[in-house]
């Protein structure tokens, strides 16, 4: 299959990009920058050159492709508004390019605010709806598209998508860490995120390019839920430093802009994906990881 990955050369769509060429799939990718264009000619990919804010060049990607996977977000933390339109806009691009073609679109979701007091499955829908909210509720416009000749599969990462080098939510933690002396958790420390290694999340991304039915929503999460007293523990073993609770209300004042999130609950089951894909995800949990050095 010719496949257009947006992402490509990002920290999961590269190895997403790995797996595709290994189940002998044909890959272009969208770079923006020489470094990344390099990397992705490296390994094979037909590079196409541009960005999120080129919907031209991204509707001309998905016309002449036979399956779309869109994993490239802007992450501007300090303007979710950007990143939250510029989402919207690539998906509402994609999906309209894709109309009536029966093809297949996979995009990045997550797990986030999906259930209360609860793991997140399968089966809950996103609450997100319109443009201003997270992600411009992209899953719920995807979606849209199926009764309109769209294979829209959503693909919920789970919060951590960990591995050696690893600059995701963990790392910016454990550079708190290190600023601060101590490493630290939200109150008690009892509320978890669930986890999944890059690879296993790749692997499960090819998967379910190849065997998920539209309307799908794929949970890439392999650890259902660590708690962020067990995270900061790890990492105050890594670095040799003392774990120290921090009050909630303290929080955004210590963790910096990440100090919402750390403070969620954000646990979610996989077992409908696995049964669906045949998926086991194996490689090194995010403890492990930490233990390894990942954050060093």
């Amino acid at each position: 299959m010719n496949v257009f990955i947006t992402g490509a050369s990002g920290w999961i769509g590269s190895a997403v990009v790995d797996q595709l060429l290994e189940h002998g799939h044909q890959v272009t990718g969208l770079a923006r920058s020489d470094s990344s264009a390099a990397a992705l000619e490296a390994k094979g990919v037909t590079v196409q050159r541009g960005d999120l804010d080129d919907l031209g060049g991204i509707r001309s990607g998905a016309d002449q492709a036979e399956a779309v996977i869109h994993l490239a977000n802007k992450h501007d933390f300090s303007d979710p508004a950007v990143s939250n339109a510029a989402e919207r806009a690539a998906v509402q691009t994609i999906a309209d390019a894709l109309e009536g073609s029966g093809r297949r679109f996979l995009f990045a979701s997550g797990v986030a605010a999906l259930a209360q007091g609860r793991p997140a499955t399968e089966e809950d829908p996103s609450p997100f709806h319109g443009p201003d909210s997270p992600r411009g509720g992209a899953e719920n416009l995807a979606f849209e598209y199926v009764d309109r000749g769209v294979d829209a599969i959503s693909l919920r990462f789970a919060p951590t998508v960990h591995g050696m080098g690893d600059h995701g939510f963990i790392s910016v933690v454990a550079g708190v860490a290190r600023e601060k002396g101590f490493s630290a958790y939200p109150g008690d420390g009892t509320n978890r995120w669930a986890a999944v290694h890059r690879v296993d999340a790749a692997r499960m991304v090819a998967l379910g390019l190849e065997k998920a039915p539209a309307g799908a929503r794929l949970h890439a999460v392999a650890e259902e839920g660590i708690a962020t007293r067990d995270i900061a523990e790890a990492l105050g073993r890594a670095f040799d430093l003392p774990v120290r609770s921090v009050s909630p209300d303290d929080a955004a004042d210590h963790f910096g802009w990440i100090g919402s999130f750390f403070g969620m609950d954000l646990s979610a089951t996989s077992a409908a994906t696995r049964e669906l894909l045949g998926w086991t995800p194996h490689e090194p949990g995010l403890l492990d990881d930490i233990a390894a050095g990942a954050y060093r």
